[in-house]
Protein backbone atom coordinates (compact mmCIF):
# COMPACT_ATOMS: atom_id res chain seq x y z
CA UNK A 1 0.00 0.00 0.00
CA UNK A 2 1.31 3.23 -0.67
CA UNK A 3 1.59 6.03 1.60
CA UNK A 4 1.40 9.53 1.26
CA UNK A 5 2.32 12.50 3.06
CA UNK A 6 -0.07 12.54 5.72
CA UNK A 7 1.19 9.54 6.92
CA UNK A 8 3.27 11.63 9.46
CA UNK A 9 0.28 12.54 11.39
CA UNK A 10 -1.90 9.10 11.10
CA UNK A 11 -0.70 8.40 14.80
CA UNK A 12 -1.39 5.28 16.55
CA UNK A 13 -1.32 7.18 19.79
CA UNK A 14 0.02 10.27 18.84
CA UNK A 15 3.98 8.99 18.60
CA UNK A 16 4.82 6.48 16.26
CA UNK A 17 4.37 6.25 12.47
CA UNK A 18 1.01 4.82 11.14
CA UNK A 19 -1.26 4.44 8.86
CA UNK A 20 -3.18 7.19 6.91
CA UNK A 21 -2.28 5.32 3.96
CA UNK A 22 -3.63 5.98 0.07
CA UNK A 23 -3.76 7.24 -2.93
CA UNK A 24 -6.77 9.74 -2.52
CA UNK A 25 -5.05 12.67 -0.94
CA UNK A 26 -6.21 15.69 -3.11
CA UNK A 27 -3.17 15.92 -5.72
CA UNK A 28 -4.06 17.86 -8.76
CA UNK A 29 -1.89 15.98 -10.87
CA UNK A 30 1.14 16.41 -12.67
CA UNK A 31 2.62 19.84 -13.11
CA UNK A 32 4.83 20.66 -15.98
CA UNK A 33 8.45 20.02 -15.38
CA UNK A 34 9.89 23.48 -13.36
CA UNK A 35 12.91 24.98 -14.82
CA UNK A 36 13.72 27.31 -12.21
CA UNK A 37 16.48 25.46 -10.32
CA UNK A 38 20.02 26.89 -9.29
CA UNK A 39 22.55 25.68 -11.83
CA UNK A 40 24.30 23.91 -8.78
CA UNK A 41 28.04 23.35 -8.63
CA UNK A 42 30.02 23.86 -12.03
CA UNK A 43 30.41 20.76 -14.25
CA UNK A 44 33.67 19.06 -13.70
CA UNK A 45 35.69 16.81 -15.54
CA UNK A 46 36.20 14.17 -13.13
CA UNK A 47 34.05 11.15 -12.59
CA UNK A 48 30.95 11.78 -10.86
CA UNK A 49 30.01 9.84 -7.98
CA UNK A 50 26.85 7.91 -8.10
CA UNK A 51 24.78 8.39 -4.67
CA UNK A 52 21.53 6.65 -4.70
CA UNK A 53 18.30 8.56 -2.71
CA UNK A 54 15.47 6.57 -1.24
CA UNK A 55 11.86 8.24 -0.71
CA UNK A 56 8.78 6.35 0.73
CA UNK A 57 5.95 5.73 -2.05
CA UNK A 58 3.99 8.85 -1.70
CA UNK A 59 0.44 7.46 -2.95
CA UNK A 60 -0.09 11.18 -4.59
CA UNK A 61 0.44 11.67 -8.53
CA UNK A 62 3.38 13.22 -10.08
CA UNK A 63 5.76 13.05 -6.81
CA UNK A 64 7.42 10.20 -7.97
CA UNK A 65 8.24 12.20 -11.17
CA UNK A 66 9.05 14.89 -9.60
CA UNK A 67 11.73 13.78 -7.52
CA UNK A 68 13.52 11.85 -10.49
CA UNK A 69 13.90 15.06 -12.13
CA UNK A 70 14.92 16.94 -9.62
CA UNK A 71 17.77 14.20 -9.28
CA UNK A 72 18.33 14.06 -13.18
CA UNK A 73 18.93 17.94 -13.36
CA UNK A 74 21.52 18.03 -10.48
CA UNK A 75 24.97 17.80 -11.81
CA UNK A 76 27.61 17.16 -9.58
CA UNK A 77 27.24 13.69 -9.29
CA UNK A 78 24.55 10.97 -10.65
CA UNK A 79 21.35 10.76 -8.48
CA UNK A 80 19.43 7.24 -8.47
CA UNK A 81 15.76 7.56 -7.21
CA UNK A 82 14.56 4.32 -5.14
CA UNK A 83 10.79 4.39 -4.71
CA UNK A 84 10.10 2.32 -1.42
CA UNK A 85 6.36 0.54 -1.06
CA UNK A 86 5.87 -1.17 1.87
CA UNK A 87 6.90 -0.77 5.10
CA UNK A 88 9.58 1.56 4.54
CA UNK A 89 10.28 3.04 8.04
CA UNK A 90 11.48 -0.72 9.15
CA UNK A 91 13.71 -0.82 5.65
CA UNK A 92 15.54 2.50 6.54
CA UNK A 93 16.25 0.85 10.16
CA UNK A 94 17.61 -2.08 8.68
CA UNK A 95 19.58 -0.01 5.78
CA UNK A 96 21.38 2.26 8.32
CA UNK A 97 22.07 -0.84 10.44
CA UNK A 98 23.95 -2.72 7.61
CA UNK A 99 24.33 -0.81 4.17
CA UNK A 100 26.57 2.24 2.61
CA UNK A 101 22.86 2.59 0.79
CA UNK A 102 21.04 4.91 0.38
CA UNK A 103 23.47 7.77 0.40
CA UNK A 104 20.40 9.91 0.92
CA UNK A 105 17.29 9.44 2.40
CA UNK A 106 14.00 10.86 3.93
CA UNK A 107 13.00 9.73 7.51
CA UNK A 108 12.44 11.71 10.89
CA UNK A 109 15.28 11.24 13.23
CA UNK A 110 15.28 8.84 16.23
CA UNK A 111 17.78 9.39 18.85
CA UNK A 112 19.51 5.81 18.66
CA UNK A 113 20.15 6.86 14.87
CA UNK A 114 22.33 9.45 16.67
CA UNK A 115 23.87 7.28 19.27
CA UNK A 116 25.00 4.50 16.81
CA UNK A 117 26.04 7.20 14.64
CA UNK A 118 24.25 5.92 11.88
CA UNK A 119 23.17 9.39 10.33
CA UNK A 120 24.92 12.61 9.48
CA UNK A 121 24.97 16.13 11.05
CA UNK A 122 23.90 19.00 8.71
CA UNK A 123 23.85 22.37 10.78
CA UNK A 124 26.62 23.34 8.10
CA UNK A 125 24.02 22.82 5.47
CA UNK A 126 20.93 24.12 7.16
CA UNK A 127 22.91 27.22 8.74
CA UNK A 128 22.38 29.82 6.82
CA UNK A 129 18.46 29.25 6.55
CA UNK A 130 17.39 27.76 9.97
CA UNK A 131 16.07 30.15 10.97
CA UNK A 132 13.66 30.24 7.66
CA UNK A 133 12.29 26.81 9.21
CA UNK A 134 8.99 26.61 11.54
CA UNK A 135 10.82 25.96 15.10
CA UNK A 136 8.28 22.83 15.94
CA UNK A 137 9.27 21.12 11.88
CA UNK A 138 12.63 21.94 12.16
CA UNK A 139 12.38 20.22 16.15
CA UNK A 140 11.73 17.30 14.50
CA UNK A 141 14.79 16.30 13.00
CA UNK A 142 16.84 18.02 15.99
CA UNK A 143 18.79 15.92 18.64
CA UNK A 144 20.74 17.52 21.83
CA UNK A 145 20.92 20.43 19.43
CA UNK A 146 22.31 19.27 16.18
CA UNK A 147 20.34 18.82 13.25
CA UNK A 148 19.97 15.69 11.41
CA UNK A 149 17.40 16.17 8.89
CA UNK A 150 16.29 19.27 6.25
CA UNK A 151 12.83 19.28 6.46
CA UNK A 152 11.36 19.02 3.04
CA UNK A 153 6.98 20.24 3.45
CA UNK A 154 4.61 20.16 6.68
CA UNK A 155 1.46 18.62 6.80
CA UNK A 156 -0.92 19.58 9.66
CA UNK A 157 -4.39 19.27 11.30
CA UNK A 158 -6.88 21.45 11.95
CA UNK A 159 -10.80 21.77 12.98
CA UNK A 160 -12.86 21.69 9.79
CA UNK A 161 -16.80 23.08 10.68
CA UNK A 162 -19.40 23.87 8.20
CA UNK A 163 -20.61 27.32 8.65
CA UNK A 164 -23.97 26.82 7.98
CA UNK A 165 -24.95 24.19 10.59
CA UNK A 166 -22.96 26.23 13.15
CA UNK A 167 -25.17 29.45 12.01
CA UNK A 168 -28.47 27.60 11.94
CA UNK A 169 -27.36 25.91 15.89
CA UNK A 170 -26.36 29.40 16.98
CA UNK A 171 -22.60 28.34 17.93
CA UNK A 172 -19.87 30.03 17.69
CA UNK A 173 -16.66 28.63 16.61
CA UNK A 174 -15.08 27.56 19.10
CA UNK A 175 -12.33 29.76 21.13
CA UNK A 176 -11.70 27.00 24.07
CA UNK A 177 -12.36 23.41 24.63
CA UNK A 178 -15.41 24.26 26.88
CA UNK A 179 -16.70 25.92 23.89
CA UNK A 180 -15.82 22.73 21.60
CA UNK A 181 -17.40 20.38 24.04
CA UNK A 182 -20.78 22.50 23.99
CA UNK A 183 -20.89 23.16 20.29
CA UNK A 184 -20.55 19.27 19.82
CA UNK A 185 -23.40 18.88 22.09
CA UNK A 186 -25.36 21.56 20.42
CA UNK A 187 -24.91 20.77 17.13
CA UNK A 188 -25.46 17.28 17.59
CA UNK A 189 -29.35 16.58 16.31
CA UNK A 190 -31.21 15.16 13.12
CA UNK A 191 -28.84 12.26 12.53
CA UNK A 192 -25.88 14.30 13.29
CA UNK A 193 -23.52 13.99 15.38
CA UNK A 194 -21.55 17.35 16.37
CA UNK A 195 -17.31 16.49 16.01
CA UNK A 196 -15.75 13.67 14.68
CA UNK A 197 -11.90 13.46 15.58
CA UNK A 198 -11.34 9.55 14.70
CA UNK A 199 -13.14 6.39 15.21
CA UNK A 200 -11.37 5.83 18.00
CA UNK A 201 -13.10 8.68 19.55
CA UNK A 202 -9.60 11.02 19.27
CA UNK A 203 -7.51 9.05 21.54
CA UNK A 204 -4.92 8.87 18.36
CA UNK A 205 -5.21 12.35 17.32
CA UNK A 206 -6.13 14.71 20.33
CA UNK A 207 -4.07 13.90 22.90
CA UNK A 208 -1.20 16.44 21.99
CA UNK A 209 -3.95 19.12 21.17
CA UNK A 210 -5.25 18.50 24.53
CA UNK A 211 -1.78 18.79 25.95
CA UNK A 212 -1.09 22.06 24.24
CA UNK A 213 -4.21 23.79 24.81
CA UNK A 214 -3.26 23.41 28.56
CA UNK A 215 0.49 24.85 27.62
CA UNK A 216 1.86 21.32 28.59
CA UNK A 217 3.98 19.14 26.07
CA UNK A 218 5.23 15.91 25.84
CA UNK A 219 8.60 16.53 26.77
CA UNK A 220 10.03 19.89 28.23
CA UNK A 221 13.77 21.58 29.38
CA UNK A 222 15.22 20.18 26.20
CA UNK A 223 13.78 17.06 26.08
CA UNK A 224 15.55 16.09 29.58
CA UNK A 225 12.16 16.10 31.11
CA UNK A 226 8.42 15.06 30.95
CA UNK A 227 5.86 17.90 30.34
CA UNK A 228 2.79 17.00 31.38
CA UNK A 229 3.74 16.12 35.09
CA UNK A 230 0.98 18.43 35.88
CA UNK A 231 -2.32 18.49 37.59
CA UNK A 232 -3.63 20.13 33.86
CA UNK A 233 -3.00 17.54 31.72
CA UNK A 234 -5.90 15.24 34.24
CA UNK A 235 -8.16 18.38 33.51
CA UNK A 236 -7.40 19.15 29.59
CA UNK A 237 -7.04 14.70 28.74
CA UNK A 238 -10.80 14.39 30.93
CA UNK A 239 -12.23 16.72 27.97
CA UNK A 240 -12.08 13.99 25.91
CA UNK A 241 -13.96 11.53 28.35
CA UNK A 242 -16.53 14.07 28.30
CA UNK A 243 -17.17 14.23 24.64
CA UNK A 244 -16.87 10.09 24.15
CA UNK A 245 -19.01 9.86 27.27
CA UNK A 246 -22.15 13.21 25.59
CA UNK A 247 -23.10 11.01 22.60
CA UNK A 248 -21.60 14.22 20.58
CA UNK A 249 -18.91 12.46 19.26
CA UNK A 250 -19.29 10.49 15.79
CA UNK A 251 -17.92 7.15 16.16
CA UNK A 252 -17.96 4.12 13.71
CA UNK A 253 -17.62 5.98 10.63
CA UNK A 254 -17.05 4.60 6.93
CA UNK A 255 -13.58 5.95 6.96
CA UNK A 256 -11.43 7.31 9.39
CA UNK A 257 -10.18 11.02 10.79
CA UNK A 258 -7.69 11.15 7.66
CA UNK A 259 -10.21 10.82 5.16
CA UNK A 260 -12.64 13.58 5.03
CA UNK A 261 -15.82 11.87 4.17
CA UNK A 262 -17.61 12.05 7.31
CA UNK A 263 -17.45 15.48 6.97
CA UNK A 264 -18.71 15.75 3.34
CA UNK A 265 -21.20 13.16 3.55
CA UNK A 266 -22.80 15.42 6.52
CA UNK A 267 -22.50 13.02 9.26
CA UNK A 268 -20.88 15.52 11.16
CA UNK A 269 -20.72 19.26 11.46
CA UNK A 270 -17.12 19.42 12.63
CA UNK A 271 -14.25 17.31 11.82
CA UNK A 272 -10.58 17.34 13.16
CA UNK A 273 -8.72 16.25 9.77
CA UNK A 274 -5.86 17.20 7.50
CA UNK A 275 -4.96 20.34 5.69
CA UNK A 276 -4.79 17.62 2.54
CA UNK A 277 -8.52 17.72 2.51
CA UNK A 278 -8.95 21.31 1.50
CA UNK A 279 -9.63 20.31 -1.81
CA UNK A 280 -12.12 17.89 -1.72
CA UNK A 281 -14.03 19.83 1.12
CA UNK A 282 -14.04 22.64 -1.14
CA UNK A 283 -15.14 21.23 -4.24
CA UNK A 284 -18.38 19.56 -1.79
CA UNK A 285 -19.23 22.68 0.05
CA UNK A 286 -17.59 25.89 -1.85
CA UNK A 287 -17.21 28.17 0.88
CA UNK A 288 -19.81 26.92 3.29
CA UNK A 289 -16.59 25.93 5.49
CA UNK A 290 -13.93 27.10 8.17
CA UNK A 291 -10.87 25.78 9.83
CA UNK A 292 -9.82 26.77 13.29
CA UNK A 293 -6.08 25.25 15.47
CA UNK A 294 -7.55 23.21 18.54
CA UNK A 295 -8.86 25.74 20.76
CA UNK A 296 -6.95 26.14 24.39
CA UNK A 297 -7.92 25.31 27.93
CA UNK A 298 -8.24 27.92 29.52
CA UNK A 299 -7.03 31.46 29.77
CA UNK A 300 -3.63 30.55 30.71
CA UNK A 301 -3.71 27.82 27.84
CA UNK A 302 -3.36 28.50 23.72
CA UNK A 303 -4.44 26.79 20.72
CA UNK A 304 -2.83 24.61 18.34
CA UNK A 305 -2.06 22.64 15.39
CA UNK A 306 0.15 19.92 15.26
CA UNK A 307 3.22 19.49 12.51
CA UNK A 308 4.89 16.43 10.70
CA UNK A 309 7.64 16.51 8.18
CA UNK A 310 9.95 14.19 6.90
CA UNK A 311 13.31 15.55 6.51
CA UNK A 312 16.54 14.40 3.90
CA UNK A 313 19.17 13.05 5.94
CA UNK A 314 22.82 11.41 4.84
CA UNK A 315 23.47 8.09 5.74
CA UNK A 316 26.95 8.06 7.99
CA UNK A 317 28.00 4.56 6.35
CA UNK A 318 27.80 6.31 2.72
CA UNK A 319 30.96 5.93 0.60
CA UNK A 320 30.67 9.74 -0.33
CA UNK A 321 28.95 11.89 2.44
CA UNK A 322 30.73 15.23 1.76
CA UNK A 323 28.45 14.53 -1.88
CA UNK A 324 25.99 13.58 -0.15
CA UNK A 325 25.30 16.53 1.61
CA UNK A 326 25.90 18.60 -1.26
CA UNK A 327 23.46 17.28 -3.18
CA UNK A 328 21.06 17.74 0.24
CA UNK A 329 22.05 21.15 0.32
CA UNK A 330 21.47 21.86 -3.67
CA UNK A 331 17.75 20.34 -3.45
CA UNK A 332 16.86 21.30 -0.07
CA UNK A 333 17.96 24.42 0.96
CA UNK A 334 19.55 26.27 -2.40
CA UNK A 335 16.76 25.54 -5.17
CA UNK A 336 13.81 26.90 -3.47
CA UNK A 337 11.45 26.14 -6.74
CA UNK A 338 11.88 22.74 -6.38
CA UNK A 339 10.71 22.82 -2.55
CA UNK A 340 7.74 24.71 -3.72
CA UNK A 341 6.80 23.02 -5.60
CA UNK A 342 7.37 19.44 -4.07
CA UNK A 343 5.02 21.31 -1.08
CA UNK A 344 2.13 22.79 -3.38
CA UNK A 345 2.19 20.88 -6.60
CA UNK A 346 0.51 17.69 -5.76
CA UNK A 347 -1.57 18.31 -2.95
CA UNK A 348 -1.80 20.36 0.02
CA UNK A 349 0.14 20.57 2.02
CA UNK A 350 2.50 23.64 3.54
CA UNK A 351 6.15 24.71 2.69
CA UNK A 352 8.65 23.95 5.49
CA UNK A 353 10.43 26.93 4.81
CA UNK A 354 8.27 30.16 6.27
CA UNK A 355 9.33 32.40 3.39
CA UNK A 356 8.02 30.07 0.82
CA UNK A 357 4.59 30.05 2.41
CA UNK A 358 3.98 33.33 0.86
CA UNK A 359 4.84 32.45 -2.45
CA UNK A 360 2.54 29.85 -2.32
CA UNK A 361 -0.64 30.94 -4.32
CA UNK A 362 -2.86 28.26 -2.88
CA UNK A 363 -2.21 29.26 0.46
CA UNK A 364 -3.32 32.93 -0.02
CA UNK A 365 -6.70 32.85 0.89
CA UNK A 366 -9.69 31.32 2.60
CA UNK A 367 -9.10 28.64 4.88
CA UNK A 368 -5.85 27.23 3.68
CA UNK A 369 -4.48 30.99 4.46
CA UNK A 370 -6.00 30.39 7.66
CA UNK A 371 -4.35 27.13 8.16
CA UNK A 372 -0.87 28.05 7.01
CA UNK A 373 -1.24 30.92 9.45
CA UNK A 374 -2.03 28.50 12.26
CA UNK A 375 1.55 26.41 10.85
CA UNK A 376 3.22 30.03 11.95
CA UNK A 377 1.65 30.93 15.09
CA UNK A 378 0.42 27.51 16.82
CA UNK A 379 2.23 24.70 15.77
CA UNK A 380 3.43 21.67 17.98
CA UNK A 381 5.88 18.77 17.00
CA UNK A 382 4.18 15.42 18.42
CA UNK A 383 6.57 13.68 20.65
CA UNK A 384 9.47 14.18 18.76
CA UNK A 385 13.01 12.13 18.44
CA UNK A 386 13.35 11.24 21.76
CA UNK A 387 9.76 10.52 22.59
CA UNK A 388 10.23 6.29 22.66
CA UNK A 389 7.83 4.24 21.58
CA UNK A 390 7.34 2.71 25.23
CA UNK A 391 6.78 6.12 26.91
CA UNK A 392 3.90 7.01 23.72
CA UNK A 393 2.29 3.18 24.26
CA UNK A 394 2.17 4.22 28.23
CA UNK A 395 -0.09 7.39 27.42
CA UNK A 396 -1.88 6.50 24.72
CA UNK A 397 -2.78 3.67 27.14
CA UNK A 398 -3.90 6.02 29.56
CA UNK A 399 -5.88 8.26 27.33
CA UNK A 400 -7.84 5.50 25.77
CA UNK A 401 -8.52 4.08 29.35
CA UNK A 402 -9.89 8.19 30.68
CA UNK A 403 -11.86 8.44 27.24
CA UNK A 404 -13.89 5.11 27.08
CA UNK A 405 -13.36 3.86 30.29
CA UNK A 406 -13.97 7.07 32.59
CA UNK A 407 -10.75 5.93 34.20
CA UNK A 408 -9.00 8.44 36.88
CA UNK A 409 -7.33 10.85 34.88
CA UNK A 410 -4.98 11.97 37.68
CA UNK A 411 -4.01 8.43 38.10
CA UNK A 412 -3.52 7.50 34.96
CA UNK A 413 -1.77 10.40 33.64
CA UNK A 414 0.78 9.61 36.72
CA UNK A 415 1.19 6.22 35.39
CA UNK A 416 1.96 7.51 32.02
CA UNK A 417 4.47 10.04 33.54
CA UNK A 418 6.21 7.46 35.54
CA UNK A 419 7.04 5.41 32.33
CA UNK A 420 7.89 8.82 30.59
CA UNK A 421 10.18 9.52 33.12
CA UNK A 422 12.22 6.12 33.38
CA UNK A 423 12.69 6.36 29.73
CA UNK A 424 14.78 9.61 30.21
CA UNK A 425 16.76 8.34 32.55
CA UNK A 426 17.76 4.99 30.60
CA UNK A 427 18.36 7.74 27.49
CA UNK A 428 20.37 10.19 29.32
CA UNK A 429 20.93 8.59 32.95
Amino acid sequence: MQRNRRSFLALAGMGALATACGSNTGRQGTPPPSTAYSAGPPPSDTPKVALQQWYHAYGEDGVQDAVKRYAATYPAATVNVQWNPGDYDSKIVTALQNSKVPDVFEAQVKIDWVRQNQVVALDDVVAPVKGDFSPAVLAAQTVEGKVYGVPQATDTQVLFYRKSLLQAAGVQPPQTVDELVDAAARLTKDGVKGFFAGNDGGVGVLTGPLLWSAGLDYLKNGNREVGFDDPRAATALGKLHTLNANGSLLLGAPSDWSDPGAFIDGLTAMQWTGLWNVPKIRDAFDDDFGVLPFPRLDGSGAPSVPVGAYGAMVNAKSAHVAEAKAFVKWLWIDNTAAQLEFATKFGFHVPARQSLIDRADNLKSGPAADAARFVRENSHLVGGPVWTQQANTALSDAVAKIAKDGADPAEQVKTAVEVARAELKRLFG
